[in-house]
């Protein structure tokens, strides 16, 4: 068996998500959202989905469960672009907790703020 196999299925696993969600998916609940990472049992039966999910905190929920509810859709087209002898089961999750990603820009903005004073004041 190839050993890079599995990391092929994953990597095409996700862009066809993201192409499935950001073009093909109608659901007005679906937001911003965009696939970080897939990942794959060894046994191929299970994908995990890492979504990065944009707006507020409730806003990221209703994508999340528009997600979820396309779940159906979303793996008959996988099945039909990826022709695999068995389609994992997809499981969706954000990426970070949404209390956290609402926080993330501004966490990220004081961690560049502090590298940058260190950087212009070295310590000897």
């Amino acid at each position: 068996m190839d050993p890079h196999r599995h990391e092929r299925v994953a990597e095409s696993i996700r862009e066809e998500l993201e192409e499935l969600i950001s073009c093909e998916l109608a659901d007005p609940r679906v937001g911003g959202a965009s696939i970080t990472e897939a990942l794959l049992s060894p046994d191929f039966r299970h994908a995990h989905i890492r979504l990065s999910l944009q707006g507020t905190p409730k806003e990221q929920e209703q994508t999340l469960a528009g997600i979820n509810h396309a779940k159906p859709f979303l793996k008959r087209e996988l099945t039909d672009r990826l022709q695999l002898y068995r389609m994992p089961e997809l499981h969706f999750e954000p990426d970070l907790p949404a209390s956290l990603a609402a926080k993330a820009p501004q966490i990220l903005k004081r961690i560049k703020r502090g590298r940058l004073k260190t950087e212009k004041n070295p310590i000897s």
